[in-house]
């Protein structure tokens, strides 16, 4: 006979690829939990079958359902948002509106109700910042409104902001974590995230493309890091009210990801530096360093990362390959 769950989660975006990762482990110790999500970028295939999940296709654009399963829910982790510097440069009206409206939509949901809700906001927060480590306190610096690059970071910026008022003004218990770059298994490589990208072009001998002249440098941390994180400050009642940086401290110039990558793949591709503007377009900016200060998350939760580097870089490659080899059949 197993266990009842213990707590009912709502995860927002739930079938991509930090929420999935966080439902399997919610799972695991028996909580029960409810996916809402339109598979705009996430996979049905990311949540494998449980009894204690429940998947329902849809948008948090859509208020009576969000309604609805914020009410049958004990808390709420509001992870659907348009990500990814591709994406976000190619579709800024959708990460606006997602990203905006969409977690008012939610927010409003969870004061309705009275639930605890997690607010999944971002390193893109601190723009172009390039001192560190960043701490939670840390100056935001953007570029000028017409960059396309900062629709993103000020967009969360905005959710941040709603999540407070209503936590200060009305009692809402909710709690921030800025995600800083997060790698690992089930993540697509089609928004511009950087290691999927390079893994690929690898292990298919394809030159890698390093975008700006490979300098700049940046931490990663694995999901499933994160996600422990995550589980960490949903126990913890102090972390209601409070903004967290997650991520690893570790940080490496993204030309020598690129050549670790050709190392580890065993691979005989090249690299190749792509201007900015050829990638992204014209007037394209970006940092030249982005390094978390997690002390605040570790002085109360007492998380630290346990995998590094090479460990994700090792699995990423061997599910690129497995992909490849599935893709081929």
């Amino acid at each position: 006979m197993t266990n009842s769950p213990r707590r009912t989660y709502l995860i927002t975006g739930g079938s991509g690829f930090v929420g999935s990762h966080l439902s399997d482990a919610l799972l695991t110790r028996g909580d029960s939990v409810v996916v809402l999500d339109n598979l705009s970028t996430g996979r049905r295939a990311n949540l494998a079958p449980h009894p204690n999940l429940r998947f329902v296709q849809g948008s948090v654009l859509d208020e009576l359902v969000v309604d609805e399963l914020v009410h049958q829910c004990d808390a709420v982790v509001h992870l659907a948002a348009a990500v990814g510097v591709k994406l976000i440069v190619e579709q800024p009206l959708r990460s606006f509106t997602t990203n905006i409206r969409g977690s008012e939509i939610v927010i409003e949901a969870a004061h309705r109700y009275r639930r605890k809700i997690l607010v999944a906001s971002t390193s893109e927060i601190y723009g172009k910042n390039s001192g560190g480590p960043l701490t939670e306190t840390s100056d935001r610096v953007l570029g000028s409104p017409g960059v396309v690059r900062w629709a993103y970071s000020t967009a969360k910026a905005v959710d941040e902001i709603l999540a407070n008022a209503y936590h200060r003004e009305r009692g809402l218990p909710a709690i921030i974590v800025r995600l800083f770059n997060t790698v690992g298994p089930r993540q697509s490589p089609a928004y511009g995230m950087v290691i999927p990208r390079l893994v690929r072009q690898a292990i298919i001998g394809l030159p890698l493309t390093v975008f700006g002249d490979g300098t700049q440098t940046r931490c990663f941390a694995h999901v499933l890091d994160v996600v422990d994180a995550l589980v960490r400050l949903l126990d913890h009642d102090g972390a209601v009210g409070q903004t967290f940086n997650v991520g690893r401290g570790d940080e490496v110039s993204i030309l020598e990801l690129a050549k670790l990558i050709v190392e580890l793949a065993g691979s005989i591709s090249g690299v190749d530096l792509i201007p900015y503007a050829e990638a992204y377009g014209a007037g394209f900016e970006d940092m030249e360093r982005r390094v978390p200060d997690t002390t605040k998350l570790r002085e109360l939760t007492g998380w630290a990362p346990r995998r590094t580097l090479d460990d994700i870089l090792v699995e990423t490659i061997a599910e690129a390959r497995a992909e490849l080899a599935a893709s081929r059949r």
